[in-house]
């Protein structure tokens, strides 16, 4: 169940891990929307914000929409927002939104196979969940009990004691900028086509 982490282009890092970067991706994506901003946040510009592929965070957003934790509008002016306020959403929710929920261990009860038993295990070695299992089983609940009890608030406190008190201002105004640019760009798109119908039709 492990698998070799990905670098922001998607390329093997050389480390492991149980969940990949699409699960921190996605966790920073949904802090930046917690402040409600007056128009959605596009992935593109979720992308740029941290400097992740774009390509990447297209995969990352519709997952988290399917598991209903945002909502999105499609357009030049589209994007994300919070289907729920930020102590509703939970870690969990966004792991498992992303990752599928996986398990940490699968165990393949080779308890059994000891070449002694000559293929016919004794009910002593199987009764019960196997002991390697059952470590596993608790760790698995115990990590899992963790993400569940911390919500994406619990996590935008933590990060805003840390950054200078005017950054999440500084953020917020990029995005806006960003929307606003893209407004101002289609209307320039729509003028500019009814200009060249008008020309077609002089002419």
């Amino acid at each position: 169940m492990i698998k070799h982490d990905e670098t922001a282009d998607g390329s093997d890092a050389g480390g492991v891990s149980l969940y990949g970067a699409a699960v921190e991706y996605g966790i920073h994506c949904m802090l930046w929307l917690i402040e409600p901003r007056p128009k959605p946040v596009s992935s593109r510009d979720l992308a740029e914000l941290q400097g992740v592929p774009s390509t990447l965070l297209a995969r990352i957003m519709p997952k988290l929409e399917k598991a209903g934790l945002v909502v999105s509008t499609s357009g030049i002016s589209g994007g994300y927002r919070l289907a729920k306020a930020p102590q509703e959403i939970t870690v969990l929710d966004i792991v498992d939104a992303i990752d599928g929920g996986k398990s940490v261990f699968a165990c393949k009860d080779i308890r059994r196979n000891c070449v002694l038993f000559g293929g016919d295990a004794p009910s002593w070695v199987t009764k019960g969940v196997c002991g390697v299992h059952a470590v596993m089983l608790r760790a698995e609940k115990s990590m899992r009990h963790e993400m569940s009890r911390t919500s994406l608030l619990d996590l935008a406190a933590g990060f805003g004691v840390l950054a200078p008190a005017d950054f999440g201002e500084n953020v917020g105004q990029w995005l806006d900028g960003r929307a606003t640019n893209r407004e101002l760009a289609r209307i320039s798109a729509v003028k500019g086509s009814h200009r060249n119908r008008r020309r077609r039709t002089d002419n």
